[in-house]
């Protein structure tokens, strides 16, 4: 089995990673070459063009940042579209719209090439961990098919529905997450204002019914006032625009959609979206 990758931003590389970890050969392509340097020190190919890996793969995975990305992947003039061989398994696991998944996996079917929609749940550390969740969607058959790669980048893999089933989860498992880390920060900023420090309000969270991995995980950089991008704010916004876009309008939604939104509008995009605490007090 020829397996290639595209995509190697900050999850793109410790996913591939662990495919090359758990044996499997791997050839990868990226439009800053440099940035295979890890994985082909561990062991992946390099392709010279994105035509000639899709021509040369039996499978290949995507993960890029937004629709934009995945569709010029797809249909430009030597995109996967034009190059991959007819039965070519493709896998996007970008965070995309739930309509740009349906749009590109009939394109691919026009093609003769088959699509699954593939995101996942879970920032730079579990992609390292390989504890991943997957959301996919598509034919139950490419599902079984592509499950054994699925499953050395996540601790689960499920097969929700036809194509863009895996993308609307994605989108409603990401909208908890907006809510909750805005939920946090509001809380510690509460608690603040009412004479309680950050550092014992986060330890009285973290003992409560409603601590979770996710808080404690972020209780360092709260502390530090420091937010390096596990999961950039500017993909938080993202995601909660496309929600919308997809037709959810509930109050917390568009609460939190806005506040992205401003905080994004206000520089902290590069940061993690954890400086959604920044924002709301106003530094």
């Amino acid at each position: 089995m020829k397996i290639g990758w595209i995509g190697l931003g900050n999850m793109g590389i410790p996913m591939a990673s662990n495919l090359l970890a758990a044996g499997y050969a791997l050839s990868v392509w990226n439009r800053t070459a440099e940035k295979a340097a890890p994985l082909t020190a561990q062991g992946a190919k390099t392709a010279n063009s994105l035509a000639q890996l899709a021509k040369e793969s039996d499978i290949l995975f995507t993960m890029v940042s937004d629709d934009e990305a995945v569709k010029a992947l797809y249909e430009g003039p030597d995109g996967i579209l034009a190059s991959a061989g007819k039965g070519t398994l493709t896998v996007d696991m970008s965070t995309v719209s739930p309509d740009t998944s349906r749009y590109l996996a009939s394109r691919c079917h026009e093609a003769g090439i088959r699509f699954l929609d593939a995101p996942v749940s879970g920032s730079v550390g579990p992609a390292k961990e390989g504890t991943l969740v997957i959301m996919v969607g598509g034919e139950k058959a490419d599902y079984e098919e592509a499950k054994p790669l699925l499953d050395k980048l996540g601790k689960v893999a499920l097969h929700l529905g036809p194509n863009g089933a895996g993308t609307s989860a994605k989108l409603a498992i990401n909208l908890l997450l907006g809510i909750t880390v805005q939920g946090v920060a509001e809380t510690l900023l509460f608690a603040r204002s009412l004479g309680i420090n950050t550092d014992q309000m986060l330890n009285i969270i973290s003992e409560s019914a409603v601590g979770t991995p996710l808080i404690r995980g972020k209780a360092a950089s709260i502390l530090a006032d420091d937010f390096p991008a596990a999961f950039a704010l500017k993909h938080m916004a993202k995601d909660l625009r496309l929600a919308s876009e997809a037709g959810v309008s509930t109050p917390l939604a568009e609460s939190a959609s806005a506040s992205y939104r401003h905080a994004l509008e206000n520089g902290l995009g590069e940061l993690d979206l954890m400086a959604i605490l920044k924002h709301l007090e106003g530094k």
